[in-house]
C-alpha cells in the first residue's frame, strides 16, 4: 500500500515540476502571462514592438488592466524627446535612482540608455557620485535630527549666498582639518551650517572636500542644473525631507524650472515603480540584460536609419 502511495506522490511530483518547467519555458520565450485581450493592452503591446522591436518580458507579465498606462508613463515621461530635461540627463537621473535602491535590472539599462543617448564614462561616474553624496548627506541629516524649522533656515541662507555669488564658485582649493574647513563652508556660505558641525572633526575636511570637488566643482563633466536634478530625484524617493527641501532650493537658485523639478521626482518614481515589479517578479537577470541588448540594437539601428 505504501508502495502504492509512493509512486503516486512521485508522479504527482512529476506532473506538478513538468508544468513548472513549462511555465518557465514559456515566461523565458517571452510568451504573455496573460490573455491580453483588452484593446488598450493590445495596442500599447503593439506600440512597445513597434518601438523596441520587441515585447519585453515585463510588458508581457503586466497586469493587463495597467500595462498601457505604465507603457504611457515611460512614453510620455522617460522617452519622449519633449521633456524639460533632455534624454541624456534623464537616463542619468535613472542611473542615479537605480544605483542607490539598488536595483540591477534598472543599473543595467538605464546605464546602457545613458551612453545610448551620448553619455560618456565620465559622466556616468559623476551621476554615480552624486547620487553617492545624496545618500550620504541624507544619512547624516537623519542620523542627527537636525530640527526641521532652523534646518530651512539655514538652507534658505545657503541658497541665498548661491544666487549672490552668481557665476563665482567657491574655492576649490582642499582644506586640510577642521579649523580650515569651517573657514571655508564661512566664506562659502558665510556661516558654517549647523548639520555640517554635526560630522566628526576627523572626516569633516574630507567630506566637505568631496562635496566641493563633485556637486559645487563648476569644471565637472555634468552641469550643476542637472547634478541638482539627481540629488532631487535621490532624496524624493529615499525619501528624506531634509535633502528634498535642501535640493529644491539649491535648484531654484541655479535658475531650474519647476518643471525639470517635477520631470526628475517623476522619472525617480518610474524607476522605484519598475524596480518595485522586476525585483519582485525574479526576472531572470541575464535573460533581462539580452532583452535590453536587443532592444538597445534595435533602436540604435532605428535611429542610424532615420539619420
Amino acid at each position: 500500500m505504501r508502495t502504492i502511495e509512493r509512486k503516486e506522490d512521485a508522479m504527482r511530483h512529476s506532473r506538478f515540476l513538468m508544468l513548472a518547467l513549462v511555465g518557465l519555458l514559456a515566461l523565458a520565450a517571452g510568451l504573455p502571462a496573460h490573455a491580453q485581450s483588452s484593446p488598450r493592452a493590445k495596442a500599447a503591446l503593439n506600440e512597445i514592438q513597434q518601438t523596441f522591436g520587441m515585447v519585453p518580458t515585463m510588458f508581457r507579465m503586466f497586469p493587463e488592466e495597467g500595462v498601457a498606462d505604465a507603457w504611457d508613463t515611460m512614453k510620455y515621461l522617460q522617452l519622449s524627446p519633449a521633456t524639460a530635461i533632455p534624454p541624456k540627463y534623464k537616463e542619468l537621473i535613472g542611473l542615479g535612482v537605480a544605483a542607490q535602491i539598488p536595483c540591477e535590472y534598472c543599473v543595467y539599462f538605464h546605464t546602457e540608455a545613458a551612453r545610448l543617448n551620448g553619455a560618456t564614462d565620465r559622466e556616468i561616474r559623476e551621476a554615480l557620485a552624486e547620487a553617492s553624496l545624496e545618500r550620504f548627506w541624507s544619512t547624516v541629516l537623519n542620523g542627527t535630527a537636525q530640527e526641521m524649522t532652523a534646518f530651512r533656515t539655514e538652507v534658505q541662507r545657503m541658497a541665498d549666498s548661491m544666487r549672490e555669488g552668481g557665476d563665482s564658485p567657491p574655492s576649490l582649493t582642499p582644506v586640510t582639518d577642521a579649523a580650515s574647513a569651517y573657514q571655508d563652508m564661512e566664506a562659502t556660505f558665510g556661516f558654517v551650517p549647523t548639520f555640517l558641525k554635526t560630522m566628526p572633526s576627523a572626516s569633516i575636511a574630507a567630506a566637505w572636500n568631496e562635496w566641493k570637488s563633485i556637486d559645487m566643482n563648476p569644471n565637472t563633466a555634468l552641469p550643476a542644473r542637472y547634478k541638482t536634478l539627481i540629488s532631487l530625484a535621490i532624496s524624493s524617493q529615499v525619501p528624506c525631507a531634509y535633502c528634498v527641501y535642501a535640493d529644491k532650493q539649491f535648484a531654484r537658485a541655479q535658475g531650474v524650472t519647476e518643471q525639470e523639478m517635477d520631470e526628475a521626482i517623476g522619472l525617480a518614481a518610474e524607476t522605484r515603480h519598475w524596480s518595485t515589479f522586476l525585483n519582485g517578479s525574479g526576472l531572470d537577470k541575464e535573460a533581462f540584460r539580452q532583452e535590453a541588448d536587443a532592444m538597445f540594437r534595435h533602436v540604435r539601428s532605428s535611429m542610424t536609419a532615420a539619420k
